[in-house]
């Protein structure tokens, strides 16, 4: 570890390749779902580029000051393939914090999404590079360049806590992390639901569906 007088750097996260693999592809609502009571998540940070587009992977944290992105700049240099760069930018969307520049070298470091609580700009980069991006704003005001900042510590972005080396699964519907210790009953569970909400559809389109625990709690509420 790093540290000077509000500036940190710690290591480098090492989530096992097997835990963000099992997570891949199941839907952020899904997760929600099973996790916390459908608590879990950030639906705030929504998705820069237009197409559809989803991503998974290990966390690398960084906290900034409003505005400020000298420490993001310093944790580009120490991505790697699989990583999401996940800025926790106070909420602040005075500023852009990253910009095409920036997602051009994330992505010729194998990075695969950011996800940035504050403003980003060149926008339309981001669709035409295929890169994905969750951010709280957008803005064409560059940022500061002074710090402080910390690099893989807890972070809060969009209300959800993400500590360094999380999984973070991103959709069109928001963003959410996994401990990776939860990597695997998750997925059990999440593959779970998965059969459940498919078995449903189908028995939609077979026109044999029912749903009788409507009326069950309606009943249980005294209705």
């Amino acid at each position: 570890m790093s540290y000077m007088d509000g500036f940190e750097i710690h290591p480098h996260p090492n989530t096992p390749a097997s835990a963000v693999k099992s997570l891949a592809g199941f839907a952020t609502s899904i997760v929600s779902d099973i996790m916390g009571g459908r608590l879990v998540g950030s639906s705030v940070l929504r998705p820069v580029h237009r197409s559809v587009m989803t991503a998974c992977g290990q966390a690398v944290t960084v906290r900034v000051r409003g505005g400020d992105n000298l420490m993001i700049h310093k944790a580009l240099t120490t991505l790697q393939p699989g990583d999401v760069l996940v800025i926790d930018g106070d909420a602040d969307v005075s500023r852009a914090l990253v910009g095409e520049i920036m997602m051009s070298y994330a992505k010729s470091r194998g990075v695969v999404a950011f996800v940035v609580d504050g403003a980003i700009r060149d926008a339309d980069s981001y669709e035409t590079k295929q890169f994905p991006c969750w951010a709280r704003g957008i803005n064409l005001r560059g940022p500061y360049k002074e710090g402080p900042g910390s690099i893989n510590v807890p972070v809060v972005v969009g209300g959800m806590l993400v500590n360094p080396g999380d999984i973070i699964l991103c959709d069109g519907d928001g963003v959410v992390a996994i401990p990776p210790d939860k990597a695997a009953q998750v997925a059990v569970k999440a593959q779970e639901k998965v059969d459940a909400e498919v078995a449903t559809l189908k028995a939609i389109a077979a026109g044999t569906y029912t749903a009788p625990w409507v009326d069950e709690t309606l009943k249980a509420k005294g209705m």
